[in-house]
């Protein structure tokens, strides 16, 4: 068994802007493992919200050695982008050494298409508004917040799109004051979700606060080990392969999750569809699907995902899986 690890980089069709910083490209490690000439392959991004870089992410691939299997590779690395990698090459390789997809190997069934939510980047409230007008024949509109003037923002993006369902996303931007303030107008103007309103280290504040939109754990969740901590904070948690680490532990949390009475939402971090990809098992049925990854970036995989008004469409065994 073989495992090498490369780096690649896909221009945005736009720059994307969240509360955190702006970006016009998307980094990526790709990782291919192959096994008695046959390759499987995914797709990670090093995230420096939880202290991880190409660099630091790649000498963790690198150091594995031997022949490796998901059930060795959950103690051999943490849950992160650099595990997420290994393990969805792992499961596409399993796949085309079987013959299987890879959804029939997970005992799963047949998945399907489903809606995804899209993006509009941070920015003065005219452009946000222009931003959805454009997209507002989309289903579900998700906004990046977090910051002081958050409101006209809002305002501007319900203008542009009066029938899309809002999801806003503040990424740890907002205080406890700031949230109870907005609340309510977040009632008025439909939101349906906010994504992690408070950072994480300081989300206690949210225990026995009134939750009028339902509140989502992004950077508070990772994988199994999180959901005691989340109890009576949040109603709902994104699980994201690049912080689950892979596909393995994603399939175990959604499950976990759904057992402990919250609701799934399935994200992404900007990437190509080859990360996608694995997601689209674990969207099955999810409260909010947030898989626009793609939509996003100017140029893609060979075998790219599938996006239609069905929504985003499982991959093509070509692609991975």
């Amino acid at each position: 068994m073989q495992i090498t690890v490369e780096r690649d980089v896909f221009k945005l069709a736009q720059v994307f802007t969240i509360s955190r910083g702006s970006r016009t490209e998307a980094q990526v490690l790709t990782v291919r493992i192959t096994d008695g000439g046959v390759i499987g392959w995914g797709e990670c991004v090093p995230y420096a919200r939880y202290d991880e870089t190409l660099d630091s992410v790649t000498a963790q691939i690198e150091g594995l050695s031997g022949q490796i299997t998901r059930a060795a590779l959950y103690d051999l690395l943490p849950a992160g982008a650099a595990r997420n990698a290994v393990d969805c090459a792992l499961w596409d390789l399993e796949a085309k050494q079987s013959g299987k997809r890879v959804w029939e190997l997970a005992g799963l069934s047949k998945p399907e298409p489903e809606i995804t939510a899209y993006t509009l980047s941070l920015a003065e409230p005219a452009e946000m508004e222009a931003q959805a007008a454009k997209h507002a024949f989309r289903p579900v509109l998700k906004i990046k917040l977090g910051t002081p003037d958050d409101m006209p923002r809002l305002e501007a993006v319900r203008r542009g799109a009066p029938k899309s369902i809002i999801i806003v996303d503040a990424n740890e931007g907002w205080s406890a004051d700031v949230y109870a303030d907005l609340a309510p107008h977040l009632v008025r103007l439909g939101v349906a979700l906010v994504e992690q309103p408070l950072p994480a280290s300081q989300d206690e504040v949210l225990i026995g606060m009134e939750r009028p939109v339902p509140v989502c754990a992004d950077e508070s969740c990772h994988d199994r080990h999180s959901l005691p901590h989340l109890v009576g904070k949040y109603d709902v948690v994104n699980i994201k392969l690049d912080k689950t680490g892979g596909l393995t532990e994603a399939l175990a949390l959604r499950d976990a999750a759904i057992a402990q009475g919250f609701k799934v939402m399935v994200g992404c971090m900007v990437g190509s569809s080859l990360a996608m990809a694995p997601a689209t098992l674990v969207a099955q049925g999810a409260m909010v699907t947030d898989l626009d990854g793609p939509l996003l970036l100017a140029e893609d995989r060979d075998t790219p995902l599938l996006f239609d008004d069905a929504g985003v469409h499982p991959p093509e065994p070509d692609l991975w899986g």
